[in-house]
């Protein structure tokens, strides 16, 4: 692993929230950006100490009633606070439960990125977070963060989701988790929404246990949910407060006396009697019960039904135990200890009857795999369009597909798929292993500003190498800087010029999604709950663009079975929408572009311009930008 400390200058940019951005020396390679975390820095060669490299992961669990988003979570996600801990997050995940979910909210989710997500992703994106994965059943969602220069060390994402609601028929009650190897050590996110009610421990314990004997992955580094390293269970469990009256309740609220009640909380009593529950961890409950407050407001309920105050929100923890076993990487899997740094409600936000409650934890490796599969190459700055070359090697346990793409990114993007311009990671030999591709004129942007390359992999469903970042200062256009010389143009060629210069451009090569992204749930773009069609893994067609940034598309183009879905399905299928839902110019961001996100309705069919007893559309027709037109009558999409 190579390093970039060295480098003796500094560019004067800077960018709010991400500070002063790196300055390479000769190139800027992928995967160990200089900016990196000093707790991931490997210890040099030369110093074989084992000394334990660190992680930091946050996780934060709401509730949020079917209300809209805040206008800010930055305490919630501990960022931007100037403390110690600010900023030092590594990874976040986010766990939802009652996201509004009626038909119209769902109907309008199915096409753009639902309020909360956006909400997230732009509040992470200054702080060089991008989004992962993110899975969605009905009103439970889960979002997994990581800062942009962590991607090309996290592999085999994968996402499920298990319906308990109605005897497994309803998805309002459930679990949806995120599994992925981090650095070599295998780890899963299961956020879930039990059932509710005093009475009801029992069956949220039947629930616990059938989301963990039916959510399975693939692969063979984990299978079920507790054979990963480390797990994180959190959400809305809805455990109770027992035998104590409201009026006690209340009295040891007031009086700082939260240790009386905890003896008779359901969940820590099930602790020492459920062997489901062997080996979770939660850190002492030295914040005020979470539920129920009336809305708006830091009372606990006043309306007629008084309910009790309760820890519903919760986050736990699981290490899986010393048995001398092997991670993907082939060295010993065990040695990983949690700490948990901090664990607290967030009083501060009153938008439902649940408070938010995060958690901090200190993840320590023995050992971390950090060799990235693909390692860029790309000059300090690009002042020329001919200089927008880029070199790469591949390692030879890289399974490289004809689908993989190089995307260019701005600093502070906000997920894989939030790329200014793309080209086919189709291979142009330079020297033995060393390949080299260049973006076309046209696909370039603009102006000056800072920008990162990243290699997609459509295997692995993520960029798995990025380049520190860059600088781009290209001419605003030819027409402004040859205006003297057009001077005497006539009107009729300057508004021809500017219909050029603002043509509508499709920048989406969209490989489709992987198939380790599996769901027992439908895609997102595909109106789910309104019929009952075959689901999409009965039809062949596969979508094969990365859906573009699509707040920068003045137009949506629904019959492309691409650009709106590609993202928002963990299927194979097209993805477009049927004939009659053909959308005006002024359409907003395209939920299409969240990756593995998924409802766990039945597909409802019907989701592309063709039938499920057509074929699906030759890939010469799967690209609808310009230069990837171009790349496929030059040869196609790869060798």
């Amino acid at each position: 692993m190579e390093s970039h400390s060295s480098s003796s200058s500094k560019r004067p940019g800077t960018r709010a929230g991400l500070g002063p951005l790196p300055m390479p020396h000769r190139v800027s390679q992928a995967g160990v950006p200089s900016k990196v975390d000093p707790s991931f820095q490997l210890p040099a060669k030369e110093n074989a100490s084992p000394v334990p490299l660190e992680s930091r992961i946050t996780v934060v669990t709401w509730n949020v009633g079917t209300a809209m988003p805040p206008d800010d979570v930055m305490s919630l996600l501990h960022l931007g606070s100037g403390g110690d801990d600010s900023d030092r997050a590594d990874m976040i995940a986010i766990g939802l439960q009652e996201v509004n979910s009626m038909i119209n909210k769902r109907l309008k989710d199915a096409l753009f990125t639902d309020q909360w997500s956006e909400l997230f992703m732009d509040a992470l994106a200054p702080f060089n977070f991008v989004l992962v994965s993110t899975v969605r059943m009905q009103g439970v969602i889960l979002l997994l963060f990581a800062k942009y220069y962590h991607l090309p060390f996290l592999r085999d994402v994968q996402t499920d989701c298990t319906r308990t609601g109605l005897g497994g028929y309803w998805g309002n009650k459930g679990g949806v988790s995120v599994r992925l190897a981090a650095f070599g050590h295998m780890l899963c996110f299961l956020n879930c929404h039990l059932p509710a009610h005093m009475d009801k421990a029992e069956q949220r314990k039947d629930n616990f246990q059938t989301i963990l004997s039916l959510q399975q992955f693939q692969g063979p580094g984990a299978q079920g949910i507790l054979d990963h390293d480390l797990v994180f269970w959190f959400g809305d469990l809805n455990f109770r407060i027992e035998s104590y009256d409201l009026h006690f309740v209340k009295f040891a609220i007031d009086n700082d006396q939260l240790h009386q009640l905890w003896e008779k909380d359901q969940l820590n009593m099930a602790k020492n009697t459920w062997p489901i529950l062997k080996g979770f961890q939660e850190g002492p409950l030295n914040f005020a019960p979470t539920f129920k407050f009336d809305v708006g407001t830091n009372k606990y309920d006043t309306s007629a039904k008084k309910r009790k105050p309760a820890w519903t929100d919760r986050i736990l923890w699981k290490v899986k135990p010393p048995r001398g076993g092997r991670s993907p990487s082939g060295q010993e899997s065990h040695r990983l200890q949690v700490t948990q740094h901090s664990y607290r409600s967030h009083m501060e936000y009153t938008v439902s009857d649940h408070k938010p409650v995060a958690a901090q934890f200190i993840l320590q490796f023995a050992f971390r795999d950090d060799v990235p599969l693909v390692r860029l190459e790309v000059a300090d700055e690009w002042v020329r369009p001919e200089q927008a070359v880029v070199r790469y090697r591949m390692e030879t346990v890289f399974a490289r597909s004809s689908w993989d793409w190089i995307g260019l990114y701005r600093v502070g993007f906000r997920h894989c798929k939030d790329y200014v311009a793309y080209v086919w990671a189709k291979h142009e030999d330079v020297d033995r292993n060393i390949y080299q591709v260049t973006f076309s004129e046209e696909s370039l942007p603009k102006g000056h500003g800072d920008f990162i390359l990243g290699y997609y992999s459509h295997t692995h469903s993520i960029l798995i190498g990025v380049t520190e970042p860059f600088q781009i200062s290209l001419p605003t256009s030819e027409v402004a800087s040859s205006s003297t010389d057009s001077s005497g143009a006539s009107s009729e060629d300057e508004d021809d010029s500017t219909l050029e210069l603002l043509a509508p451009k499709s920048r989406s090569p969209s490989p489709g999604k992987s198939k380790r992204h599996r769901s027992r749930s439908p895609g997102l773009a595909r109106f789910p709950g309104l019929a009952l069609r075959p689901s999409s893994r009965e039809r062949r067609g596969t979508s094969r663009s990365p859906s573009p940034q699509s707040h920068r598309l003045p137009h949506m183009a629904p019959y492309r079975g691409s650009d709106s879905g590609s993202w928002g399905s963990s299927e194979e299928g097209p993805s477009g929408l049927p004939d009659p839902w053909v959308f005006p110019p002024s359409v907003p961001r395209s939920l299409g572009l969240l990756p593995a996100l998924r409802l766990e309705t039945v597909d409802p069919g019907g989701g592309s311009s063709w039938g499920p007893d057509q074929e699906a559309p030759t890939p010469d027709s799967l690209s609808p930008s310009p230069q990837g037109q171009k790349k496929l009558e030059e040869g196609g999409l790869g060798p």
